[in-house]
C-alpha cells in the first residue's frame, strides 16, 4: 500500500514559518554589542589612549584657537547689544509741540522694546530746607518703570516722585523719603530711589513722577528701545514720521545707527575668521583620525579574522569599531572641551559659551566616527582564512 502524501495547506504553512523578531527583541540586541565594543577598547589600552587624546587635543586646539575668538566676539557684540546702543532719544525744545500721546502711537510700532517720555526738567528743593540745593524734577510717562529699579505697580498719587542717589544727595536726604517742592509752590513726596541707567546718565541728577498715559503734557525727551541693532534705523525713521510737532526744527533725533553697522562689521569678520579656523583644525584633525584608525585595524586585522570565523556578520564588526570609536571620542570631547575651558579661565580669556563647547564636542565625536567608517569597513572585509593562516 503506497503511502500518500498530504500537501500542507497554507495555514499550516503560515504557521510554520518562524516569527519575525520583535523590535523590542532587536533593540535589546544593541546592549551586548555596545558592551563587547566597550571590552575590546578596554583590551587595547594604547590605541585607545591614543584616540582619546588626539580628539581630546582636537578639542582643546579649537577652543584655545576658534573658542577665544568666538569669545572675544561675544564679549564685543554684548557690549554693542546693550540697551544704551539700541537707544533712540528724541529732543524736543519749548515750542516743538510734542507731548505725551507720542506713546500710544509709538505703541502701534514693531521692533521696539521699551520707551518713555519725560517732561521739562523743573527745578525742585528740599520743603524742609527752604535754603536747600535744587535739582531737577521731571514728569515721566510710560507704562513700564523697571528699568529704573522700580516696582511694577506705583501709587495712583501723581504728586509721589522717586530720586536717584545722587539728586537724593544733594537734596540733603539720606533716605529716600520726604518732600520736595518746585519754585511755585507744587509739592512732591519722595517715596523711594531709583536707579538710572547707563544709556539714562544724561538725566542725572533727577527725580521722576510717573504720570498717566495718553495726556497731552508737553514732553521735551522721548526715549525708545529697538529690540536688536540693526532696528535703530529703521525705528528712527518710523519715529520720525509719528511725532506730529508743529515745529520740526526744535526736534533733534539722536541714535546709535552707527554702533550698529560696527556690530555688523565685527561679527561678520571674527565669525568669518572663527569658522575657517574650526573647520581646518577638524579636517585635519579627522585625516589624522583616519590614518590612526586605519594603522590600529591593521594591527589587530587577526583579531577581526578569528570574529569573523567565529561567525561574526561584517555589519556587526563596523557597528562594533563605530561605537568603540564614538565611546572613546565622547571621552577625549569631554578631556579636551574641560581642559581647553579650565586654561581660558586661568588665563582670563572670554568663554566663548557652553553652547558653542557642546557643539565643538559633539563636531570631535562625528568627526571621527567618520573618520573609523573607512577602517571599519576595511576590517569588516578581511578574510579570515587569509589572517588566521600560520605563516
Amino acid at each position: 500500500m503506497t503511502a500518500t502524501a498530504t500537501r500542507p495547506d497554507a495555514a499550516t504553512v503560515h504557521e510554520a514559518r518562524p516569527q519575525a523578531t520583535p523590535p523590542r527583541r532587536r533593540r535589546i540586541r544593541a546592549i551586548p554589542v555596545i558592551r563587547e565594543a566597550i571590552l575590546a577598547a578596554i583590551a587595547a589600552p594604547v590605541a585607545s589612549t591614543l584616540t582619546i587624546v588626539m580628539i581630546a587635543g582636537m578639542c582643546a586646539a579649537v577652543l584655545l584657537t576658534s573658542g577665544r575668538t568666538v569669545g572675544a566676539e561675544q564679549a564685543v557684540i554684548g557690549s554693542i547689544d546693550s540697551a544704551g546702543t539700541r537707544s533712540i532719544i528724541v529732543r524736543a525744545e519749548p515750542g516743538a509741540g510734542l507731548d505725551a500721546s507720542v506713546l500710544d502711537r509709538v505703541a502701534n510700532l514693531d521692533g521696539i522694546e521699551w520707551s518713555a517720555a519725560f517732561g521739562p526738567a523743573s527745578d525742585v528743593r528740599n520743603a524742609a530746607f527752604p535754603g536747600g540745593s535744587r535739582v531737577p524734577l521731571r514728569l515721566a510717562y510710560g507704562a513700564d518703570w523697571s528699568i529704573f529699579g522700580l516696582p511694577a505697580t506705583l501709587p495712583a498719587d501723581t504728586s509721589v516722585a522717586f530720586g536717584s542717589a545722587a539728586a537724593l544727595e544733594q537734596l540733603g536726604m539720606p533716605e529716600p523719603v520726604g518732600g520736595v517742592e518746585t519754585i511755585d509752590g507744587v509739592g512732591y513726596a519722595v517715596a523711594g530711589s531709583l536707579t538710572v541707567p547707563e544709556h539714562l546718565a544724561f538725566l542725572e541728577p533727577v527725580l521722576i513722577a510717573p504720570q498717566p498715559a495718553g495726556t497731552d503734557r508737553p514732553v521735551s525727551t522721548l526715549v525708545v528701545i529697538a529690540e536688536r541693532p540693526d532696528l535703530v534705523a529703521p525705528v528712527a525713521a518710523a519715529i520720525g514720521g509719528i511725532l506730529a510737532v508743529t515745529d520740526p526744527s526744535k526736534v533733534s533725533v539722536q541714535t546709535s545707527e552707527d554702533l550698529a553697522s560696527l556690530r555688523a562689521i565685527i561679527e561678520g569678520q571674527l565669525g568669518s575668521f572663527g569658522q575657517t579656523l574650526t573647520i581646518g583644525i577638524l579636517a585635519l584633525t579627522g585625516l589624522l583620525a583616519a590614518a590612526i584608525l586605519y594603522g590600529i585595524v591593521m594591527m589587530r586585522r587577526k583579531d577581526y579574522g578569528r570574529r569573523r570565523a567565529l561567525g561574526a556578520s561584517q555589519r556587526l564588526i563596523v557597528s562594533m569599531l563605530l561605537i568603540q570609536t564614538a565611546v572613546l571620542a565622547a571621552v577625549g570631547a569631554v578631556a579636551g572641551s574641560t581642559v581647553g575651558a579650565a586654561i581660558l579661565l586661568a588665563g582670563g580669556d572670554p568663554m566663548p559659551g557652553l553652547a558653542y563647547v557642546g557643539g565643538v564636542s559633539i563636531l570631535a565625536v562625528v568627526v571621527a566616527i567618520i573618520a573609523s567608517l573607512v577602517p571599519a569597513v576595511v576590517a569588516s572585509r578581511r578574510e579570515p582564512i587569509s589572517e588566521l593562516r600560520v605563516p
